[in-house]
């Protein structure tokens, strides 16, 4: 018995040290969990905490992924840390739902510190229905299922490509940019870009890096560019021995006034570049920058040897100059509109990924629905007893068949439309005074919608209803859905939406009702804009 009592004892203590570890983990170490609610409506979150405070050195991994089931994590929260002294108080929160009522268990969540397994509590929520009050809520009637219109779906790709452009827009900019450095160095003078390419090798250090073969090449280039457009030799393309036999022809034709000694120096540089180019061979840097000295010196030379142009030549070099400034404005021209045709292409893209279409179109070709709602529009009364509607257009006196019964009960009737049934825009206000005697409410007229709507040759009619009141306060009954109605001519079906406010004012009855397109959504702003426009006079009887 005395046995029994200590396995009791030992097995308790060993329960109670299990529970503390969840609170307590060494000296140095502290690991708690908790949530702030026990009790949370459907779709409700809370948050669930886990706490550990434990030394600087020491590797805490949290749960990660669906450990929290049946709650759903809607976020992993970053752990946030604080120091203290040579320890960190680490702080891991998730944020927990559930949108299905009932009660639920949390499960125990392991916390590794150092690779030893920890496990919290596990925690039980209840997650309640939210009531709804029947008695004030309004209910209506099921819709029926409808087709989704397809819009123009473009994807993220659209953003993709904009992207592209973007990167590629920039990218030609600085190529440009670069280009158009070059360029403005090829625009000056063959003289004065000779020796500017001079100055560009002296900036260049190619010869503080001993690259001899590239110096070299940049340094015969110059010269020979120089002596193919000052001097019209095929410089760039001729050997050295070419090159040299060229200009002692011209020389000795007396079109270049050179002297030998020039010729021979440009001959020894332009030998010397060849072994740099193609034998390997490496001057040493003061001759190098010798030969640079004298390039510049034939360059020079070679300048004040040239014979003052003719008159005739001036004028076929200033027919060259027109021609090619007229190419490259001419091409100017062809790149500027390539530019905003691409821009243009990327506005209407935009636009058609963000607005739409039909706002596209709208605008290109024009929307007679758009044109009447921001037309200037007309505010005036109607009827006896006067409505006060706002309209696009002004409602033009017309007649309603009624039958003979009806009108029989009726002291007056008056009837005002703008546009036509199968028309996209169809605006109808009747006003109608009844004999004392005759009781009329707005029972009697929602009974009469349908049958009304079904003469005028509507189809497929669902109807709803709800209570309207006015800005003012007149009380009343709005009849709304969506119709089928058949083009006499076409025999095409279309889709059409129709709002109806039924008011039983100034001892008569007043209706008015707009008619229009499913699909246009300019009508549908219309039609709304005259509905909330509706007023009476307010002195009534």
């Amino acid at each position: 018995m005395k046995f029994q009592n200590l396995k009791l004892i030992a097995l308790l203590l060993f329960s109670f040290l299990l529970s503390s570890s969840i609170q307590v983990f060494s000296q140095n170490t502290k690991f708690s969990a908790q949530i702030d609610s026990t009790q949370i409506k459907i779709g409700e979150q809370i948050i669930y905490s886990i706490q550990v405070e434990t030394d600087s050195i020491n590797l805490v991994i949290f749960p990660e992924g669906n450990t929290f089931k049946p709650l759903e994590v809607v976020e992993s929260l970053g752990v946030d840390t604080t120091r203290l002294e040579n320890r960190f108080k680490l702080l891991k929160k998730y944020t927990l739902t559930q949108f299905d009522s009932g009660s639920y268990t949390i499960p125990q969540q392991r916390v590794l510190i150092n690779e030893t397994p920890f496990l919290t509590d596990s925690m039980l929520v209840e997650v309640t229905d939210v009531v709804v009050d029947t008695t004030k809520q309004k209910m209506y009637p099921i819709k029926p299922a409808m087709e989704v219109p397809r819009g123009v779906n473009l994807g993220n790709w659209i953003w993709w490509m904009l992207g592209l452009l973007l990167i590629a827009g920039l990218a030609y900019f600085l190529f440009h940019q670069r280009k158009r450095k070059v360029a403005g160095a090829k625009k000056l003078p063959p003289f004065e870009r000779a020796l500017f390419e001079l100055q560009q090798l002296d900036a260049s250090h190619l010869l503080e890096n001993r690259q001899t073969k590239e110096y070299y090449s940049k340094l015969t280039e110059a010269v020979r560019r120089y002596l193919e457009d000052e001097v019209n030799l095929r410089a760039m393309e001729s050997t050295t021995s070419e090159l040299i036999d060229f200009m002692e022809l011209k020389m000795n034709a007396g079109a270049l006034k050179l002297n030998k000694q020039t010729i021979d120096e440009l001959k020894v540089i332009l030998q010397r570049a060849d072994l740099a180019k193609f034998a390997n061979s490496k001057p040493d840097i003061i001759t190098a920058k010798s030969d640079r000295s004298k390039i510049e010196h034939v360059i020079i030379d070679t300048k004040a040897a040239i014979p003052e142009p003719s008159q005739e030549e001036l004028l076929k070099d200033e027919a060259y100059r027109r021609e090619l400034e007229r190419k490259r404005k001419k091409k100017r021209i062809l790149i500027g509109a390539a530019s905003a045709v691409a821009i243009l292409a990327i506005v209407i893209t935009v636009l058609i990924s963000t607005k739409g279409f039909d706002y596209i179109a709208d605008n290109l070709w024009g929307n007679p629905t758009k044109e009447l709602l921001n037309g200037e529009w007309i505010q005036s009364e109607y009827g006896d007893p006067a409505v006060s509607i706002t309209t696009p257009d002004v409602l033009v006196r017309g007649e309603i068949d009624m039958p003979n019964e009806a009108k029989e009960m009726l002291v007056g009737n008056e009837t005002f439309i703008y546009g036509t049934l199968d028309s996209k825009l169809y605006i109808v206000l009747s006003t109608v005074r009844f004999k004392k005697e005759e009781k009329f409410d707005l029972k009697t007229a929602l009974d009469g919608v349908y049958a009304n709507l079904e003469r005028k040759g509507a189809k497929n009619i669902i109807l709803k209803d709800e209570d309207y009141s006015t800005l003012e306060g007149v009380n009343g009954m709005k009849v709304f859905g969506t119709l089928e109605l058949e083009d006499a001519k076409t025999k095409k079906s279309y889709n059409k939406k129709y709002l109806i406010l039924n008011f039983v004012e100034n001892g008569g009855f007043q209706q008015i009702t707009v008619i229009y397109d499913e699909e246009d959504v300019y009508a549908d702003e219309i039609a709304n804009r005259v509905i909330n426009s509706v007023e009476f006079s307010k002195s009534r009887n």
